[in-house]
């Protein structure tokens, strides 16, 4: 990954975004660099995920719009009532349009960071698991990171996943479809994760 590229991008979050948005997009990168030194991916695919993640979170709803229907899914009823959570969708088309990244990886992690997602790959499912957890979040204690870090990469992003379920349902909000999806294929992974391992004991 270019480091050029990467501090071009950095550059434009910084000035598109808020200050207190562009230092939550440098916490999640930072935060989702150290989740791809723990589970072996690469990290300047992670930087550049995190630090492009809500890059379009403060532009014309219009836009974002725009800018989402490239992408060629359906936008969901709920995407449809609250227009800004297209922000993911929007940031990884325009990721590609205005910057050249075409890395399936990072436009898919991207696009996903919201809701998560069906099939997820592994960055998407760091992503995920970074913005909800970087250290700002309330929740979000050394203690708790350290708990969170000890577990495998489909323990940690179920964790969370279910974490943001609960969340979401106790405050009366809508929970979107693929959240539910991720989450009941990571309990199915992680039985059959389980299962090996008892077999091989």
């Amino acid at each position: 990954m270019d480091s050029i590229l990467i501090n071009e991008i950095e550059e434009y979050v910084k000035n598109v975004v808020s200050v207190k948005r562009y230092e939550h997009s440098v916490r999640t990168a930072q935060t989702l660099v150290l989740l791809c030194e723990r589970y072996g991916l690469d990290k300047e695919k992670g930087y550049l995920a995190g630090i492009a993640h809500d890059m379009c979170k403060e532009i014309n709803t219009d836009l974002m719009v725009e800018l989402a229907k490239k992408d060629g899914k359906k936008i969901t009823l709920l995407e449809q009532e609250k227009k800004s959570l297209l922000h993911g969708r929007a940031a990884a088309v325009l990721i590609e349009e205005k910057f050249g990244v075409t890395d399936v990886d990072i436009k898919e992690a991207i696009a996903n960071h919201t809701f998560g997602g069906s099939c997820l790959c592994d960055l998407g499912k760091l992503l995920f698991v970074a913005d909800k957890i970087e250290p700002e979040r309330p929740q979000s204690t050394d203690e708790y990171r350290h708990r969170l870090f000890s577990l495998s990469l489909d323990e940690i992003t179920y964790s969370v996943v279910q974490e943001n379920i609960d969340y979401l349902e106790k405050r009366g909000k809508v929970v979107a479809l693929v959240s539910f999806m991720l989450r009941d294929e990571l309990l199915e992974s992680l039985k059959v994760e389980h299962s090996n391992l008892i077999h091989k004991v």
